[in-house]
């Protein structure tokens, strides 16, 4: 993630296709479960908060704004689902959003082309600022110049080069192999401001709609502790001592 922006940008987006056509799939052909369901939900949460740990490192001065995201995204999804299958039943969805408790959660959960231009411009959203942190301005071709033959002449011949698989798998965004291989996949960022334009009122309204639901499903949640207190009898009434 922090070398290879094009390289992760197009994984990333087969893997959220991927991750809209696996429950198309499971319907299809009788997969449908309940571990199936919980599964979806906690690795879209594990993927977007992957993508916003990166976007508060490279850009730090919103660092706040992407942990806010992230704790919404976490708590909303949670208490919703938790909610549902409280007081619904383990058998009922949590897509199952009655109208009369929030139209906009049952349009959202229900009418899967709306579900789904949200989910997809929520994640493209993201993906342009991640593209963008690797992007100027304007591409200067001097980015591109190669090393000429007397600086190249300066560099030790017999410098140790980590090639470990570790060294691979964790590798320093700040060494020297890193920083060049940062200025040869640098891009301009024309077309990432484009992504960005686009997608921001439906990723604004995505969290509007993650506010709603936490919102909701807070009240439902609480709504049965009442209802559940008050058939236990309480709380109990202490008698007065004489």
């Amino acid at each position: 993630m922090p070398l290879h922006p094009r390289t992760c940008s197009l994984l990333y987006s087969v893997s959220c296709l991927l991750d809209a056509l696996d429950g198309y799939a499971a319907r299809a052909f009788e997969q449908s479960t309940r571990f199936g369901a919980v599964l979806d939900m906690v690795t879209d949460r594990c993927t977007t908060s992957c993508l916003l740990v990166f976007l508060s490192c490279a850009f730090p001065r919103w660092t706040i704004v992407f942990q806010m995201l992230l704790s919404l995204d976490f708590s909303s999804h949670y208490i919703h689902m938790y909610t549902t299958l409280t007081m619904a039943g383990s058998e009922s969805s949590h897509k199952n959003v009655d109208e009369s408790r929030s139209w906009i959660l049952h349009l959202y959960y229900t009418n899967k082309t709306v579900l789904f231009v949200f989910c997809a411009l929520n994640e493209l959203f993201f993906i342009a600022l991640y593209l963008l942190s690797f992007s100027s301005p304007l591409l200067s071709p001097s980015l591109l110049n190669s090393v000429s033959n007397s600086e190249a002449m300066q560099i030790q011949a017999g410098a140790q080069v980590n090639t470990s698989l570790l060294s691979q798998i964790f590798p320093n965004p700040y060494s020297a192999a890193a920083l060049e291989l940062a200025r040869a996949n640098k891009m301009d960022s024309f077309w990432p401001w484009v992504l960005t334009a686009i997608s921001f009122p439906v990723m604004a309204m995505k969290q509007f709609i993650n506010i709603v639901q936490i919102v909701k499903a807070s009240k439902w949640l609480a709504e049965g502790d009442l209802a559940m207190r008050k058939a236990q009898g309480l709380p109990r009434k202490k008698s007065k001592s004489t």
